[in-house]
């Protein structure tokens, strides 16, 4: 099957190897899929940043989780977390306090507003995702999560 990644970088030399040409096509794809969450945000004044963590948030609720456990939890890094929850909270989206046992963490809750605004935020981006990837088969796709999981190192 001919790619056509050197095409769309306009590269008019081979990569040197095959680990290089899939380095950048997984980046080219993660960009890509990042630009369909972006569009699909819009609607819901939130950032893929900001969506991750309501999504986190969403899934711990009703317990709060501390800032430190938030940041392990995420898909995408985010150095800056302290001011993405500051924002959240602004928001109305989130509401932080400090723990009675540590005053040193932070643990942040979702609200209602912030549960509302990323259910539907993950519906309009489950939406895209099918409308993106559904001509690939479920074995095609399970096959895809495997191979990047091993890329990751998660598999033998």
């Amino acid at each position: 099957m001919r790619r056509r990644i050197q095409e769309e970088l306009k590269q008019t030399r081979p990569f040197a190897s095959m680990q290089e040409e899939v380095a950048v096509e997984v980046q080219r794809t993660a960009q890509a899929m990042m630009r369909w969450l972006v569009e699909e945000l819009k609607p819901f004044d939130i950032t893929p940043p900001q969506y991750n963590v309501l999504r986190i948030l969403r899934g711990s609720s009703p317990e709060p989780l501390s800032a430190t456990e938030i940041c392990s939890r995420m898909v995408t890094y985010d150095p800056d977390l302290t001011r993405l929850l500051d924002r959240l909270e602004s928001a109305g989206m989130a509401k932080k306090e400090r723990d009675a046992e540590d005053r040193r963490v932070v643990n942040v809750h979702i609200t209602k507003l912030g549960r509302d605004t990323v259910e539907g935020a993950m519906e309009a981006a489950r939406a895209r995702l099918h409308k993106e990837l559904g001509g690939i088969s479920k074995p095609r796709l399970e096959q895809l999560a495997d191979l990047l999981e091993r890329v990751r190192g998660n598999t033998p």
